[in-house]
């Protein structure tokens, strides 16, 4: 005979777990309260121009269309300008200046500003939304680098990457090794750059009547990853990060090192910067090699122009970047992210589930290339996949320039590692010390020693008064004390 009680006390637990399974059904359903018949709007600040503008507009309005309007997503993209002016904007926002307006729920940063808004409690944290599995598809350091404060927490989601690649004046590059037979092999180091440039230096200046007229060869964009890398190629890191704690490491030895391969030879009028960037002075024949960003090789020129108005058509050769003889090459990681300002649960759900379907490895890879960008999951990180979506889309109808830079760039990832270093009070500071200060000093010394061979004093005695220990060791000590104080 049954027992009505045994059978209540046996069904009440049942449905009990038949409730929670609907409730967290019912949840997973609503997303975190999504409805499309009530769509949810978020706001995303960035400072895309141009062709990064464009792209980023049709994709927004493609997804408003399609998934978000299936989920009830709507997103507004507006660019704030250049990234000084979107930084300036968003911190006078976080600060609730007086007409700033209100955070929007996301917005592009690089780690430094990110670094200051988590520091205020401003943003929120991306593991909540993203399944370890859909972690994984993105490319490990790319994901690492958006930890910026934590190992547990992504603060920032890649959407686009970049490197820095050598770009070379082909045309004036094969007159110059015609004549002299100068080896294409030595753009593989610093140390054969500085030979070559040397070389091409007494080739040009033999060229004309005037002595000491030669012409510089090479100049390289971001000074800053030229002191940082070169520091982490040769063993020492300037700034090494343990426990959320930053400790200044300006190793005397390996800053000689750096100095001897970039001072040395600007002093000596081998290297150059004139214009605000290194393609401004290849497109004036000031220089013929430069090391740049990949997105900056869409502006390699297609002709130097010279002084007088006469002009000549120019090729482009996109080789790897170069590293110190006889030591591991690594590569900067550059390219802001995606941060998520702390709001409700649907809100961030909402522009998660953007920048999820905008990494799509199809999508991801039209957004980037088109704008000399490198793709963030692994799938896309990859030449002969990235040469099958330019041969089926004919929107993918980029310029040879631009496809080299990026096949260059993920091809160097074989024998080269991504180098970043982590966000910390003052990083913004220290980081623009490292820009200015050797290339502050090699400008005003060149243009003095300049100055003098106009007065009949020989180069080479010019050269000895600053190529010395001892203004190596000024500068060296005054770099320090910059670094500490800014810290």
């Amino acid at each position: 005979m049954l027992d009505k009680r045994g059978i209540t006390i046996k069904i009440v637990p049942v449905l009990i777990l038949c409730f929670f399974i609907l409730g967290c059904s019912l949840n997973l359903g609503n997303k975190y309260g999504l409805d499309k018949e009530n769509p949810t709007a978020v706001e995303i600040w960035h400072y895309y121009n141009g062709v990064q503008k464009i792209e980023f507009d049709k994709m927004v309005e493609e997804f408003n269309k399609t998934v978000g309007k299936k989920e009830g997503i709507i997103v507004e993209a507006f660019s704030q300008g250049s990234i000084n002016e979107l930084t300036d904007k968003v911190i006078d926002t976080s600060n609730e200046k007086v007409g700033a307006g209100k955070m929007p729920e996301a917005f592009t940063a690089y780690p430094d500003t990110a670094y200051k808004l988590e520091q205020l409690g401003l943003l929120s944290d991306y593991n909540q939304y993203l399944s370890k599995s859909e972690m994984s598809k993105y490319i490990d350091n790319y994901i690492e680098e958006g930890k910026i404060t934590s190992s547990d927490k992504l603060t920032i989601f890649p959407i686009a990457k970049s490197t820095e690649v050598l770009m070379v004046n082909k045309t004036a590059w094969g007159m110059f090794a015609k004549e002299t037979n100068a080896d294409i092999n030595k753009f593989q180091t610093w140390e054969g750059i500085a030979e070559l440039a040397k070389q091409y230096y007494e080739w040009s200046d033999s060229k004309t009547e005037i002595k000491d007229d030669g012409k510089a060869f090479f100049g390289r964009d971001a000074m800053a990853n030229y002191m940082m890398v070169g520091s982490k190629e040769l063993g020492e890191e300037i700034f090494k990060i343990e426990d959320g704690k930053v400790n200044v490491n300006l190793n005397e030895k390996v800053m000689r090192k750096l100095w001897d391969n970039f001072y040395v030879p600007y002093i000596n009028g081998y290297y150059g910067a004139y214009g605000r960037f290194r393609s401004d002075d290849t497109k004036t024949g000031d220089i013929i090699a430069f090391v740049g960003s990949t997105p900056g090789a869409e502006y390699f020129p297609s002709s130097v122009i010279k002084n007088d108005e006469t002009s000549y058509p120019i090729d482009c050769m996109v080789l790897p970047i170069p590293k110190f003889e006889n030591y591991k090459g690594y590569m900067p990681e550059q390219g802001a992210g995606i941060v998520l300002t702390k709001s409700d649960r649907k809100h961030e759900y909402a522009v998660t589930e953007f920048l999820k379907w905008f990494t799509d490895v199809e999508r991801n890879t039209e957004f980037s290339i088109k704008s000399g960008y490198l793709p963030v999951k692994k799938d896309a990180n990859n030449i002969d996949f990235i040469k099958s979506e330019i041969a089926k889309n004919n929107d993918l109808d980029i310029s040879q320039k631009l496809q080299d830079a990026i096949f260059t760039a993920i091809d160097q990832e074989n024998s080269n590692e991504f180098y970043f270093v982590k966000a910390f009070n003052g990083s913004n500071k220290a980081r623009d010390i490292l820009e200015k200060a050797m290339l502050d000093k090699a400008k005003l010394d060149r243009e003095e020693i300049q100055k003098q061979l106009n007065n009949g004093i020989s180069k080479k005695e010019l050269i000895n008064k600053y190529d010395t220990d001892e203004n190596f060791k000024k500068w060296f000590e005054k770099l320090k004390n910059d670094i500490n104080n800014a810290m």
